[in-house]
């Protein structure tokens, strides 16, 4: 075995710098590694995610309730007289209850008023 003493100091470094080298690669590739496994997992619980998020609620579709063609709407508080919308009326307010066309027809006929915003005896044909 050769003297230590022998082995110059320049030698000595460029070993530590080879050893270090390989180091860096281990440590490198162990970090790659790594990040490819926690994209992985991101990945996986994203899409556990996004699966829960599909089985758990309906559809937009599903859970809005569909616009009515046509609705009527009471005016005032403690009468009976009841005004005749569209379904999509903005003026109509939350209190709007859904009917059909005869039913829109018949209350229209009965002298309910129609709306003055929609105009729902145009949309019906019933001038």
């Amino acid at each position: 075995m050769s003297d230590p003493q022998s082995i110059s100091r320049l030698d000595k470094l460029r070993a530590l710098e080879e050893w270090l080298d390989w180091q860096l690669r281990q440590t490198l590739g162990r970090i790659r590694e790594l990040e490819a496994q926690e994209r992985q997992g991101h990945q996986q619980q994203e899409q556990r995610a996004r699966e829960k998020r599909v089985q758990g609620k309906p559809r937009v579709e599903e859970r809005r309730s569909r616009t009515p063609d046509w609705g009527i709407d009471d005016i005032g508080v403690g009468t009976l007289q009841s005004e005749v919308h569209r379904g999509d009326c903005f003026a109509a307010g939350k209190r709007l209850r859904a009917i059909s066309r005869g039913q829109a027809l018949a209350a229209l006929a009965d002298g309910a008023p129609a709306c003055e915003v929609c105009r729902p005896d145009t949309a019906l044909g019933a001038l």
